[in-house]
């Protein structure tokens, strides 16, 4: 592997052709560790022939290991996937090749050595049972190499010279996306820049709610119906579509790339579990930006535990229903026209079989009056980041919901309904983490090139262009990873696990961008008016929303021991 830009460079086909032999060689040797992994925590975890969920619990940290482990093993499955595919179109240059094998080295590593699952808890090998012949049987020859060579300083101060050579508000490193996709992500990228990028941290520093002429900006070109069917007002694209456009609207300002979230819930739950009638009178209204929803789930005291839900939908006589109890953090809720609601609709029951799904109609409220419907009120929450279109904590009292607006038409299938979104919504996270990683990228670099120190600009400095030279590795394995996802979704194969794995992976990534960010702007950074002191904050709620990461982890564990 020649890193230095001399003799045999790294465009040179025979070297790039060297690499991904080597890497793909490697990969094996990953995958059998996974499998004995898996292999070994299924006997920690199995009680009567059968895997015992209050075993995983007592286990936890392993299985959760395990997540990470199986995340790690599909992200470098897929990197090499995404490397493969370049090189078959000639658009494998020295720039991806560096990103690609640096990605190697460096989580092979971690696999062998220990994977950051967060700040303070290291997965090691021996957590998940691995002796140490199953750990040296690993290492075989491409992976000691790779984890030697590949993520070297040399390696990453090449691509780090060659990062400074991109223009500015380019995507560094070929995606491996069609070129429609690519149209797509120039068109919001420009939008972002023009229209979002010089107004974010104002929107930010003031909790100002995002004004109403970028939403309708963002409705005129089709954000909001991205993905729902032509015959139902929407533009009848690709989850993969969704991905890019979230990436580059997040990379402005994740309350901007969070618009679309709320259509995206609301359309995926109205097509997978609505009657005709209902997808026929609410889904145009959602994709011409006419109506924004709003997702009304949580509640003060169940946070993740949803089937636990206390708020009741009691039905009349005349067919309708009144709501009452207590949710929290509801985005955008002010707003809103519509609130896909879930409540407990038979009290006899005290878990998921009782919940039922609604589209509760209510008025969009202002300043003056947030709420202005009778058996509704409502608080902000000040929080730290993701401004923009601000939380809420909400209280219902007889609240009228018309018996038309049960989705589906039957009580009982809520939870069931809301479970058929969580692999889009996840997606859609991980894309918005992508997008809050490449702005504290962009942010940094532009930090590094410009600040000047002991007669030289930081980026000079060798630990100051490794940050930025791992942050732009692990967003392209965040991406790529995050594709494979929307990809498997389009083709409608069940992509849960790959779902979770983006979003557990993404979040990650997102936060270590922003904090290495802050790092590089120094005593800077933490000052209120740099941007990067926005960028932490709102990359820090990514690892909580749409599944914390410890729920995610454990959602994968049980997915992988079944």
């Amino acid at each position: 592997m020649a890193h230095d830009g001399q003799d045999r460079t790294m465009s040179d086909p025979a070297i790039l052709g060297e690499l991904t032999a080597l890497t793909a060689a490697a990969l094996p040797a990953a995958e059998t560790l996974l499998e004995r992994a898996t292999a070994r925590l299924r006997e920690m975890v199995t009680e009567d022939g059968r895997v015992s969920g209050a075993r995983i619990e007592a286990n936890q940290g392993a299985a959760h290991g395990l997540a990470w482990l199986a995340t790690y093993v599909e992200a470098l499955r897929q990197m090499q996937n995404w490397a493969e595919r370049l090189q078959q179109e000639a658009r494998f240059g020295e720039l991806e090749s560096l990103l690609h094998q640096i990605a190697f080295g460096e989580y092979l590593a971690q696999i062998a050595g220990g994977i950051p699952m967060s700040q303070g808890e290291m997965l090691r090998p021996a957590d998940m049972g691995l002796t140490q012949d199953e750990v040296a049987a690993f290492q075989t020859a491409e992976v000691t190499r790779l984890v030697r060579e590949g993520n070297s300083p040399a390696a990453r101060a090449r691509l780090v010279t060659l990062m400074r050579d991109q223009t500015a508000n380019a995507t560094l490193g070929a995606t491996g996306l069609d070129e429609e996709l690519e149209m797509i992500r120039d068109q919001f990228r420009r939008f972002a820049v023009e229209q979002v990028e010089p107004h974010a941290h104002e929107w930010h520093l003031k909790d100002e709610l995002i004004p109403m002429e970028v939403i309708e900006a963002l409705a005129e070109m089709g954000v909001f119906g991205l993905t729902i069917p032509e015959n139902l007002g929407g533009l009848g694209l690709s989850k993969a579509s969704m991905v890019v456009v979230s990436e580059e609207l997040s990379r402005g300002y994740i309350g901007v790339g969070s618009l679309g979230t709320r259509s995206e819930i609301a359309a995926e739950l109205i097509l997978a579990g609505g009657t005709d009638e209902q997808k026929s009178h609410w889904l145009p209204r959602i994709a011409s930006g006419e109506v924004l929803p709003t997702a009304v789930f949580t509640e003060p005291n169940t946070g993740s535990d949803l089937g636990s839900l206390r708020t009741r939908a009691v039905k009349g006589e005349d067919g309708d229903y009144r709501v009452t109890g207590n949710k929290t953090w509801i985005t955008h809720a002010a707003r809103a026209n519509v609130m896909t609601l879930l409540a407990r609709t038979d009290p006899s029951t005290d878990d998921y079989r009782g919940l039922s799904m609604f589209l509760a109609e209510k008025t969009p409220g202002d300043d003056a009056a947030p709420f202005p419907d009778t058996g509704i009120t409502g608080g902000e929450i000040e929080v730290l980041g993701y401004r923009g279109m601000k939380e809420y904590e909400l209280g219902f009292d007889d609240f009228p919901v018309p018996g038309a607006n049960l989705l589906g038409g039957e009580e009982g299938k809520g939870f069931k309904q809301l479970m058929q979104t969580f692999e889009s919504a996840r997606i859609q996270t991980a894309a918005r983490a992508i997008g809050v990683a490449q702005s504290a990228l962009d942010t940094a670099m532009d930090y590094a090139e410009t600040r000047q120190q002991f007669g030289k600009p930081l980026i000079d400095f060798p630990r100051v262009s490794s940050k930025l030279a791992m942050m732009a590795v692990e967003i392209m394995v965040a991406r790529q990873l995050t594709y494979y996802s929307a990809f498997r979704k389009d083709q409608g194969h069940r992509c849960d696990l790959e779902a979770g794995m983006a979003k557990l992976l993404g979040a990650r990534v997102a936060w270590a961008a922003a904090d290495n960010g802050l790092q590089i702007h120094g005593g800077n950074g933490f000052a209120l008016e740099y941007r990067i002191s926005r960028l932490l904050c709102d990359a820090r709620i990514l690892n909580i929303f749409e599944g914390a990461a410890e729920i995610q982890a454990q959602v994968i564990a049980r997915r992988l021991l079944g």
